[in-house]
């Protein structure tokens, strides 16, 4: 008999040895479902909580609040992508809403040691969609691809995140069951749970040292 056999009859004995109803019950833990209103609120709480900003918008025009938020703090360069859906719209009602006033707009189109100074001098903000959010954390669920690579959530000193306020979840559970990640998971899923912050030997917090300073989640209504 193996090293290995012995162990796992071991394991086996001592088992039948518990009583069913002093056995370690290793089921997924299931929490209270909140409601739409209250998983939008308790988001909120938690992105704000670690000095994030949630902004409410209409679902049918996103773009003149974002505009005035970007003239307001003086942004000159918008990071945005081309393919998905919030890059589209984006692009497409971009001269309409800031009247030719607005930050210019840049993609991520070539490789990065292209433009390695440019992305890492010159792009104030960047905006990326989102696969949801997690009410409980605080969480934005990111999938990078190649229209929008990991590194515009992590290099520029801003990142606005677009979030439908129907895809928020309660936990990270009820976020993999309801998109059926079972089905087919993302290679490199990315988990956002406010600006980037660290903190020396006496704690003290440092926010835009290893990725952005600022974040700004647009939810769609």
């Amino acid at each position: 008999m193996s090293a290995r056999e012995q162990i796992l009859g071991r394991l086996r004995q001592r088992k039948a040895a518990v009583p069913a109803s002093e056995q370690p019950d290793f089921s997924v833990l299931t929490r209270r479902q909140w409601s739409a209103g209250e998983r939008l609120d308790l988001f909120r709480q938690q992105i704000e909580s670690v000095h994030g900003e949630v902004m409410r918008v209409p679902r049918e025009d996103w773009l003149t609040p974002l505009v005035g938020w970007l003239q307001q703090r003086e942004i000159s360069t918008l990071l945005a992508p081309r393919q998905h859906e919030v890059g589209q719209t984006l692009r497409a009602g971009w001269t309409a809403a800031t009247g030719n006033k607005g930050p210019e707009l840049r993609a991520y189109d070539r490789p990065i040691e292209a433009w390695k100074p440019e992305l890492f001098s010159e792009v104030d903000a960047a905006l990326t969609s989102t696969l949801g959010g997690i009410a409980e954390t605080g969480s934005l669920v990111l999938w990078p691809d190649a229209d929008q690579p990991r590194l515009m959530s992590l290099v520029p000193p801003i990142h606005i995140a677009v979030l439908d306020a129907d895809r928020i979840y309660s936990n990270w559970l009820e976020l993999l069951r309801e998109q059926d990640w079972a089905a087919g998971m993302p290679a490199n899923a990315l988990l956002i749970s406010g600006p980037s912050k660290t903190a020396d030997i006496e704690q003290t917090l440092a926010y835009g040292v290893h990725g952005p300073a600022e974040l700004l989640v647009l939810v769609r209504q």
